[in-house]
């Protein structure tokens, strides 16, 4: 008896990982004069680093129950949208309630339009990090305060390296930290954030 052989079904074609990669092709502060420029691939690798830091600060000194891997992941996605919407400088995004509604849907829109461009059987297991009210609200907080800790040490590096441009941004975001305060964040500024104002002579 001679042997079938059997047809595998050839994988659905999928335009999700070729939209990622155009994340480096997109500049963050793009209103500012920077000296050292930064895309939001590099950004949202900082801000897994950061993200993870202040789950493992949360859980080790703050008696949390956080996973930290889980919300790393969910930084590294937490812009992915920006390769469908691009990066709308805050003062445009923020300038009033209305806008900023607005440019929610059109975020929500092209989280969503990501997320129908993987196959069918992935869809579940990326939809907790692509779609924004999708994780965790306590995942989501600390991946939005390691964001701003992230700008906020952009600002830092900037001011250290004589770029006044950033001295306005760095005092609007000092407010937004206070704001979002917790004691992981502060634990987390205290210990890492001061090195970003010294040279690399000093660091070493």
């Amino acid at each position: 008896m001679e042997e079938t052989a059997i047809e595998e079904k050839a994988p659905q074609k999928s335009h999700f990982f070729a939209h990622l990669a155009r994340m480096k092709l997109i500049q963050r502060w793009p209103l500012m004069r920077s000296i050292s420029k930064e895309n939001i691939s590099e950004h949202s690798l900082q801000v897994a680093f950061v993200a993870h830091a202040l789950a493992v600060i949360k859980n080790k000194k703050f008696d949390g129950t956080l996973n930290p891997e889980r919300i790393a992941i969910l930084g590294m996605y937490h812009d992915t949208s920006e390769v469908l919407t691009g990066d709308l400088p805050t003062p445009v995004k923020y300038y009033n309630p209305e806008i900023a509604k607005e440019y929610k849907k059109i975020e929500a829109a092209a989280e969503h339009k990501l997320l129908s461009m993987l196959p069918d059987e992935f869809k579940e297991d990326f939809a907790p990090f692509l779609v924004s009210h999708s994780a965790h609200s306590e995942d989501a907080a600390i991946v939005k305060q390691a964001d701003s800790i992230c700008a906020y040490l952009k600002c830092l590096e900037e001011l250290s390296a004589g770029n006044h441009e950033y001295a306005l941004a760095k005092r609007r975001l000092e407010e937004t930290l206070q704001q979002r305060h917790t004691p992981e964040m502060e634990y987390f500024l205290q210990t890492f954030a001061p090195s970003f104002e010294l040279t690399l002579d000093e660091i070493n």
